[in-house]
């Protein structure tokens, strides 16, 4: 689920510390499924100092011989490209490549697809994936070599999934009063707002009901409708006296 089934490919990677530094870019962001498609070298002893502590993931590549194999089962593939003309194809940014894999992953295997060095993925191979990404780098000098771009998107990957979490935990976290709470915490406002002439009898107005829309907007938790409440009791001992 989620980072665990995001897949980084390299197709037919033709240098081995590039394989290693993809594996370091990849293992900072918490990604760990390396799957190398025809590369054209060894996964050596320097692809294995290039990957410094992540040879980790670099040890548990998966090596096939074409892409489709390894975008077998993944329902999303998106691959690395530079915006074309010729080639008419679903184009999505980086945060959008992101937000994608991470939401799809979480109902299976998805799969982001890096080409050569030199000559990035066919038309053939582009065609087997759903949208094609492009990094906006700087028209006048767009060089990014093969873990840079890995290195951003596997970042915008790891922000997007970090922003489903932090949703998640305030979900789990909140705790709002029941609709009983709120109507008693309504009582106790308008009575105190009675009792500090706030609001005249004779001329009520509309005060309760913008109060009660504001705090149905507001929404607020458990703990701060008893800060609220606690505010009012301390009120209402102050004009008793």
């Amino acid at each position: 689920m989620a980072l665990e089934d995001i897949r980084i490919v390299l197709v037919n990677t033709s240098h081995s510390g590039n394989i290693g530094s993809v594996a370091r870019a990849m293992k900072t962001m918490g990604l760990s499924k390396l799957f190398l498609v025809d590369p054209a070298c060894e996964v050596d002893s320097h692809a294995s100092a290039l990957a410094a502590g992540a040879t980790d993931v670099l040890g548990a590549a998966t090596t096939v011989n074409t892409l489709s194999e390894a975008i077998d089962g993944c329902a999303l593939t998106i691959g690395t490209s530079a915006r074309s003309r010729t080639l008419s194809w679903p184009m999505v940014d980086p945060r959008e490549c992101a937000e994608k894999l991470v939401k799809e992953s979480n109902t299976g295997p998805v799969a982001l697809v890096f080409g050569r060095e030199n000559s990035g993925l066919t038309n053939e191979e582009l065609q087997l994936c759903n949208f094609h990404v492009c990094i906006p780098a700087n028209p006048e000098y767009s060089s990014l070599n093969l873990a840079m771009a890995v290195q951003t998107l596997t970042y915008e990957t790891r922000m997007a999934f970090l922003a489903t979490q932090e949703v998640k935990v305030e979900e789990d976290d909140a705790v709002y009063p029941s609709a009983k709470q709120m109507a008693l915490f309504y009582e106790h406002l308008e009575s105190t707002l009675n009792e500090t002439n706030f609001i005249v009898k004779q001329h009520p107005g509309m005060v309760m009901t913008k109060l009660k829309r504001l705090f149905n907007r507001a929404r607020p938790e458990d703990q701060e409708l008893n800060i609220l409440r606690g505010i009012l009791t301390s009120i209402n001992k102050s004009t008793q006296k």
